[in-house]
C-alpha cells in the first residue's frame, strides 16, 4: 500500500468514525490528518473528491443536492489550490531573495568596515543606519603617514544591492590613492573619473571629503554635490553651513572641484551628514535644520559620539521609529 492509499484508508476511517460518534476525538484524526495531507502535497481539490468518493461509499443514498454542493465546492476549491500553490512558489522566492539580501547586507558591512582614528585633541562620533537592510550611505577615513585624517561620506541616489556596490566601489578607490592625493579636490577628481566610467548613468552618487590637519588645525574640503554640513564655532556659539559647491559624482569625468579651508578653534565642530537626517520627515513634513541645530545645541555639552546618539534617538522618535531613508550622522570635535 502507497503512501496515499494509506492516507485514503485513514481518511475513509475517520470520516465513519466522525459520522458515527461526532466525537472532539473523532475530530481530532481529521486534524491529524490535515498535516499528513500538506505533507504529502496533496491538494484541496483532490481531499474534496476523496470525501465525495468515501461519503458515496458509506451512504449510497445520498441526496444528489448535497452531491452537487461538493461538486461546486470541487470547482472552488481548484481554484484556490492553484492561487495557493502560486503563493507558497513566490514565499519560496521570497524567503530566498530575503536570504541572499540578508548575506549581500553582511558582507557590505564587511566591505564597507572603516576604522575611528584616534586622534589626540579631536572627539570623534559616527552613526550610520539604513533604513533597509542594504546601506545606500557609506563614510570612510583614512590617517596617512602625517597623522592628517581624511574623511568621506557619500549617498548613493538609489536604494539595495545596486547602491551597495556603488559604496564599495568607491571605498576601495579611495584606499587606491596615493599619499600626495589626499586633498580634497583632488580626491573628488579621482573618484569622479572612477565613478563616470564604472557607473551606471542613472545612478547618482553625492559626496563630502574633508581633510584635517591635527597641527596646524585646519579642516579643508571639498563637495560632489551633497548635503551640506554645518560648522560650529565655540567661541560666538554660531552654526555656520559648509556650503561648497561641485556637480554630483560620475555626470562629468572633466569636473574640478573647488576646495575650502576653516581654522578648527577648540571647542568647533564639523558636522557632517547625509539628506537622511535633514530629511525627517514628520507629520508636519520635513525638520528644518534650524531644528536640527536646536538638537546638537541641547547635546553639545556631551562628547562627539553621545552627540550623534542622542540625535539619532530623538528624530528616530519624531518618526515614528521608522527610518525612511539612510540616516549618517559624522561630528568630529576639537576638544584641546
Amino acid at each position: 500500500m502507497d503512501i496515499r492509499e494509506n492516507m485514503e484508508e485513514k481518511y475513509r476511517e475517520a470520516l465513519s468514525t466522525y459520522l458515527k460518534d461526532q466525537t472532539e476525538q473523532a475530530l481530532y484524526q481529521g486534524q491529524k490528518l490535515s498535516r499528513k495531507t500538506i505533507e504529502y502535497k496533496v491538494s484541496p481539490e483532490e481531499i474534496i473528491s476523496l470525501h465525495k468518493s468515501i461519503l458515496l461509499e458509506i451512504f449510497p443514498d445520498t441526496p444528489m443536492k448535497v452531491l452537487h454542493s461538493l461538486d461546486f465546492l470541487l470547482e472552488v476549491m481548484m481554484g484556490y489550490g492553484i492561487a495557493y500553490r502560486e503563493h507558497q512558489s513566490l514565499r519560496h522566492q521570497q524567503q530566498e531573495l530575503k536570504s541572499e539580501i540578508e548575506i549581500a547586507a553582511n558582507v557590505q558591512h564587511t566591505l564597507l568596515e572603516t576604522d575611528i582614528p584616534d586622534v589626540e585633541g579631536m572627539e570623534i562620533g559616527v552613526i550610520s543606519v539604513p533604513a533597509r537592510q542594504m546601506n545606500g550611505d557609506y563614510y570612510h577615513f583614512v590617517q596617512d603617514e602625517s597623522k592628517s585624517i581624511g574623511v568621506g561620506i557619500a549617498d548613493v541616489i538609489g536604494k539595495g544591492i545596486p547602491a551597495a556596490l556603488c559604496m564599495s566601489m568607491i571605498k576601495y578607490a579611495m584606499d587606491s590613492l596615493p599619499e600626495h592625493r589626499h586633498a580634497p579636490s583632488l580626491v573628488l577628481e579621482s573618484l569622479n573619473r572612477v565613478v563616470e566610467h564604472n557607473v551606471d548613468p542613472s545612478m547618482f552618487i553625492t559626496m563630502f571629503y574633508g581633510l584635517y590637519d591635527p597641527y596646524n588645525h585646519i579642516f579643508s574640503y571639498a563637495s560632489a554635490g551633497h548635503e551640506p554640513g554645518f560648522y560650529y564655532e565655540a567661541a560666538t556659539g554660531q552654526f555656520i553651513d559648509l556650503d561648497a559647491k561641485g556637480l554630483l559624482l560620475g555626470v562629468d569625468k572633466k569636473t574640478k572641484y573647488q576646495q575650502y579651508e576653516k581654522q578648527v578653534e577648540t571647542g568647533d565642530m564639523i558636522i557632517l551628514l547625509s539628506d537622511g537626517v535633514t530629511e525627517c520627515r514628520t507629520s508636519e513634513g520635513f525638520i528644518e535644520r534650524e531644528t536640527l541645530v536646536e538638537y546638537i545645541q541641547k547635546n553639545i555639552h556631551l562628547n562627539a559620539q553621545e552627540i550623534v546618539n542622542n540625535i539619532y534617538k530623538q528624530l528616530e522618535k519624531l518618526q515614528h521609529f521608522q527610518l525612511r531613508d539612510d540616516f549618517t550622522l559624522i561630528i568630529l570635535k576639537r576638544n584641546v
